[in-house]
Order: C-alpha cells, then structure tokens, then sequence
C-alpha cells in the first residue's frame, strides 16, 4: 500500500486485467452471434462465461482496494472488435481464434505472469495466481480452435 492506496503496479493491473476481461467478453458475444461454426460458439460461450465470471471478481477486489476499474475494452480492443466486426464466415472464426482466441490470451497470460513477480498487494496478488491457470486452459483451448478454423479457411 502506498498512502493508504494499493501500489501503481497493483492498480494498473487490475485496471488492464478489466479491459482485457472486457475485449473477451465483447469480442465472444460477436463470435456468438456472427458464428456459424459449432466450435467457435462453444469457445465463444465459454468465454463470456469464464471471463465475465473472472470480471465480476475483479471488480469486487478493485472496489475493496478503492481502485476503479474500467468495464469497457481499452480503445485499441475497441478497434480491434470493429475489425473482427467487419469479417464474416470462415474469414471471421479463423480471424477470432488467432487474434481473441490465442494472441489476446498469451498477451493476458504474459501479463498475468510478469504482474505476479512485481505484486505488491498479496490480495491481487492471489487473484492473479488463482485465475493464471484458467487463462492458460483457454489458450490451450484457443490454440486447438485455431487449428480447426485455420483448416476449414482453407
């Protein structure tokens, strides 16, 4: 704690853990709606089903730490999401895999890591331990999807 509030370290990662939350959330329901692949939509629901989940509790600890967390995707998500909005078919689902699917989570793990050795609060700091193995089951997920939507793009 620095005067009384959480260190800049443990703020500014709960404030990028929300918007990266939120882009997966927003980015799934596209995929949800957009999507006619069955693998794709049950990858998408289990992501708005996960992070939503994973964003109610974030906020829950960022408010006890009196830090206000975004709930919105940060603006470079927020074009990352027209850009997705924009495609269709095969060209959508093999587009989602690689860019939500597996670069936005080994970002989020990458970050999810590099925050765990630099915490300062040991109650962010349990969150981030206790979530990091489910964003790697959803890469690990993500990464088996990509593979499939790479093929059927062929």
């Amino acid at each position: 704690m620095v005067n009384g509030k959480v260190a800049h370290v443990d703020s500014a990662f709960l404030k990028d853990a929300a918007e990266g939350g939120a882009f997966e959330v927003e980015a799934s329901k596209i995929a949800l709606s957009k999507s006619h692949n069955d693998q794709v939509k049950s990858f998408a629901q289990q992501m708005v089903d996960g992070h939503s989940k994973v964003n109610a509790e974030l906020a829950t600890l960022a408010a006890s730490k009196g830090v206000k967390v975004p709930t919105e995707p940060s603006l470079a998500d927020k074009a990352k999401l027209k850009i997705l909005n924009m495609r269709d078919g095969a060209s959508f689902d093999a587009h989602y895999a690689k860019t939500v699917g597996v670069s936005a989570h080994e970002d989020t793990i990458k970050s999810f890591e590099k925050y765990i050795k630099d915490a300062k609060d040991a109650d962010v700091k349990a969150f981030a331990t206790k979530t990091l193995p489910a964003l790697q089951h959803h890469l690990e997920m993500a990464r088996e999807l990509k593979v499939h939507t790479d093929k059927v793009a062929k």
